[in-house]
């Protein structure tokens, strides 16, 4: 079919309108309103061995009471200067030396906690303190104060993961310091997990923090024994390999109302059928190596990954995975926000 001409009019009055803020639809809709997504995101990869240095500098130039928070952002190639690794996410690697204190503040994004290097720091949370393993996720709920220190040895690096941009998208940013670096410690540790952590609940107890989990720490050394369990039980998906995702134990929802976590284990000699979805997910390397094959219509990548790597796969990118000796994979995600939208998409593709 012929396209039509244009009306010679038409140009004048783009430029006449745009004045008043108007604008015609029939110039943007496929943009606004695309046959499938097309993040502007990119697929990335960042080698540990390469970051830790930058970190180790940063410890030596500045403090963690002058940087309130010392992380280095784990910033997309594809949205330089926006602090986000996809358009919902946030990533940061933080880093806390011995002796130290992260101030105590609370603001209303949701944080998690993903412990990658060292042991002997903690993260208190609404008077309750839980000491960091490598492995250990750690949420920190919306409007709860927390703060950080080390009572241990050497350097010790989490990832950071936030709901930073959706918070921003919607204008609902809200945060306020601490009157005290440290908080006072009303409970002992591991009081939350004896309340909620076995599959029960206190009769009348009210929720401490709304419809994030009352669990704030999931150590590694449960989550590790969950796997296996799965492993050892069940049959592999041809897909994930074994893939767990944490719960809120109350609701066996999300841990958090804006972001899913999940762990899974990609087991020996491990060949990944390919699949898609619209939630971009964070990665981070527990255990073992492999590859992550990413196709996009920004191209195609390949990321051979080691512990302690972090790497990002926007939505509705292709994506396998692959690893010789196996691997064990932290990632987290928005999923919880498209599920509870009604918008979350995923195909598993058969080749």
């Amino acid at each position: 079919m012929k396209p039509a001409t244009p009306h010679p009019d038409r140009a004048k009055l783009y430029a006449d309108m745009s004045p008043a803020n108007l604008t015609p639809l029939w110039e943007v809709l496929h943009a606004l309103v695309p046959p499938q997504p097309q993040s502007p995101c990119q697929p990335a990869l960042w080698k540990y061995e390469e970051i830790r240095p930058f970190l180790m500098r940063a410890g030596e130039a500045i403090t963690a009471q002058e940087a309130i928070r010392r992380v280095l952002i784990l910033e997309n190639p594809a949205l330089r200067g926006q602090s986000c690794i996809t358009q919902s996410l946030y990533a940061g690697l933080q880093l806390i030396l011995p002796g130290e204190v992260a101030p105590s503040h609370r603001h209303t994004q949701s944080a998690l906690r993903f412990i990658v290097e060292g042991s002997g720091a903690f993260t208190s949370v609404d008077g309750e303190k839980t000491t960091m393993q490598p492995g250990d996720f750690i949420i920190t709920p919306k409007w709860a104060f927390h703060d950080h220190g080390h009572e241990g040895q050497g350097p010790m690096v989490w990832l950071d993961g936030l709901d930073i941009p959706t918070i921003r998208f919607f204008d609902a940013g809200f945060a306020e310091n601490g009157d005290v670096a440290s908080q006072a410690i009303e409970k002992p540790e591991g009081a939350s997990y004896a309340a909620f952590g076995h599959n029960m609940a206190p009769l009348r107890r009210s929720l401490p923090y709304g419809n994030t989990s009352p669990i704030f720490s999931y150590p590694y050394e449960r989550t590790r024994q969950a796997l296996s369990d799965l492993e050892r039980f069940e049959a592999m998906d041809a897909w994930d390999g074994f893939k767990l995702r944490y719960i809120n134990p109350l609701t066996g929802g999300s841990p958090m109302p804006t972001m899913q976590t999940f762990m899974q284990r990609l087991p020996l000699g491990f060949k990944g059928l390919p699949y898609r979805q619209t939630d971009g997910a964070v990665f981070s390397v527990v255990e073992g190596a492999g590859r992550a094959v990413i196709e996009s219509h920004h191209g195609s990548y390949a990321f051979d990954f080691s512990p302690r790597d972090h790497f990002v796969i926007p939505s509705w990118h292709t994506a396998r995975f692959e690893s010789t000796d196996g691997c064990v994979l932290f990632s987290y995600s928005d999923r919880s926000i498209q599920q509870a939208l009604g918008i979350h998409r995923e195909e598993r593709l058969p080749s």
